[in-house]
């Protein structure tokens, strides 16, 4: 019995100090061992009950061990609250960049719309400015075209125009002479009697020796006035 005691004794001591408690809790196992009339294994649960309320946690291993990972803990904490306030930082900073983007948008978008609303006004304006000048053109081709027309009414009604003069009245064809284009013609002034020799090209009374032939004579001609004269005339 004894031996026993001694061992419960031994092993109380030993959860007393696993546990943390004092020195002198081993005294008072013992001597409530001795006391007690209770069995060991009650004394036991007695013991531990005693050992767990009485285990003070401050300066003991485990507390030390609970510390180094609450503060590990609140370092992580600390690290990620950090990493989130950049990353909002860096959010708020892009929000603003994409509002001021946004704001340069929308400003460069109405500069267009302004400079294709002017754009559209000039072509607009151009447009009836040239539909404006069509009509104009318009208007002053009927009228050249009216005047025209009158001109050719008028030249209908005027009365042929007569000869500055006969050459069948003032001259008489004498004779052909030469060859080919050779040929040249004797004529005579009736009004003096004097006598000329022309050949074609010859210029006579403002016209022209067109032609000189055997057959048709003598043919004069100035602008569409045309006069000839006979052999016979």
């Amino acid at each position: 019995m004894q031996n026993k005691k001694m061992i419960l004794v031994a092993m109380f001591g030993l959860c007393a100090v696993f546990a943390g408690a004092r020195a002198d809790d081993a005294v008072f196992i013992e001597e409530t061992i001795d006391m007690a009339d209770v069995s060991p294994e009650e004394m036991m649960e007695n013991l531990s009950a005693d050992a767990i309320e009485n285990y003070d946690v401050q300066g003991s291993l485990f507390q030390q061990i609970t510390d180094l990972e609450q503060e590990k803990v609140l370092m992580q904490l600390e690290k990620e609250r950090a990493q989130l306030d950049l990353e909002l930082d860096r959010l708020a900073a892009e929000k603003i960049k994409l509002h001021m983007e946004i704001d340069t948008l929308s400003s460069r978008a109405e500069q267009q719309q302004m400079q294709v609303e002017t754009e559209i006004v000039k072509l607009e304006n151009e447009a009836n400015r040239l539909v404006k000048e069509q009509a104009e053109l318009m208007a002053q081709e009927e009228e050249v075209e009216e005047e025209v027309q009158e001109i050719k009414r008028a030249k209908k009604k005027e009365p042929a125009k007569e000869a500055d003069i006969s050459f069948a009245d003032k001259y008489r064809l004498i004779n052909v002479i030469g060859a080919g284009n050779q040929l040249q013609a004797t004529i005579e002034d009736l009004n003096n009697g004097q006598t000329k020799r022309i050949s074609v090209g010859k210029k006579l009374d403002g016209y022209t020796v067109k032609s000189i032939s055997l057959d048709e004579g003598i043919v004069f001609t100035k602008g569409e006035d045309e006069q000839s004269l006979g052999v016979d005339e």
